[in-house]
């Protein structure tokens, strides 16, 4: 539930080094290359980037949710590096980047509502949802509205960086003044502290990165049905927001399979660990398949 500043330097070819230092500042640059085509639905503009061409012959879509603070440009390297498995569909929260004029959505529900209709108009697919740290509370919330609500077909839900429903860690970070907030950035190994340091940037970011903190701290889960689809979760083991013990507690809301893998690193080991990430979601993507 934490946030990693996305700043637009290089977005694109830093991603695997930087893990996505790319995306919440970098308002519009990207937009030409990033938005669905031209005659797209304009949700589907404002919601999904798409980095790299659907692949032919499979009709299995992945649709990536960034952490708090996070943008789709995070996940431009795993769209590289799964173009020949799954169209991944990374998604544009509100407040960032090219969609930095608009308010954040500050509610776990309604981003999950808001996710649900853009999908729903998208071409049928099947769906696999992948969310990290606060994109894993918007996927498991998006995932019950299509168990419960929608004619989509949901094949499976992978967890990234997040306790499992109702745990939660509030350290009231969206009440912190700049100075906490960066405090816990740092803490959490969030962005390059060069640019920490630069207030134009500090600004034009904060008011995300608040937004998201708001919506993952003040989210409660709703007792109901456990997911029919399998559930895959993906951890660092030195991740100071979740256990390996409290990953494995997404167990208990699955009917389905259920698979728990640790990676080296903390709370973003996906920007370190792109390859090994990349190679358990393809086996996750074959498996529910």
């Amino acid at each position: 539930m934490t946030a990693r500043m996305n700043v637009g330097m290089n977005a694109g070819t830093n991603g695997g080094t930087n893990g996505g230092m790319n995306a919440a500042v970098n308002a519009g640059t990207n937009a030409g290359t990033n938005a669905a085509p031209n005659n797209a639905p304009a949700a589907q503009d404002l919601w999904i980037r798409r980095y790299r061409p659907a692949p032919p012959d499979t009709d299995l879509s992945l649709v990536c949710l960034p952490h708090a603070g996070g943008s789709a440009s995070y996940f431009r390297p795993l769209s590289t590096a799964l173009a020949a498995v799954a169209d991944v569909l990374p998604v544009q929260y509100p407040g960032r980047q090219d969609r930095r004029a608009e308010p954040p959505i500050t509610s776990i529900p309604r981003l999950a509502d808001e996710i649900l209709t853009v999908l729903e108009s998208l071409p049928r697919r099947r769906l696999v949802l992948f969310g990290h740290s606060m994109g894993a509370c918007v996927a498991f919330e998006v995932a019950r509205r299509i168990e419960r609500d929608s004619s989509l077909e949901l094949v499976g839900l992978v967890a990234s960086g997040r306790t499992a429903p109702p745990k939660l860690r509030d350290r009231g970070v969206r009440s912190m003044d700049d100075n906490g907030v960066i405090a816990e950035i740092r803490r959490l190994n969030g962005t390059d502290d060069r640019l920490l340091l630069d207030d134009d940037i500090i600004r034009m970011i904060m008011p995300a990165i608040r937004g998201d903190y708001t919506a993952v701290e003040s989210y409660r889960y709703e007792p109901g049905p456990r997911l029919r689809c399998p559930v895959s979760v993906l951890v660092g083991d030195s991740d100071p927001q979740v256990t390996l013990a409290e990953a494995e507690e997404w167990r208990e809301h699955t009917d389905g399979d259920f698979t728990l893998r640790a990676f080296p690193g903390g709370h973003f080991y996906l920007s370190e660990q792109n390859d090994q990430v990349a190679k358990a979601l393809t086996e996750d993507l074959a498996r529910f398949s």
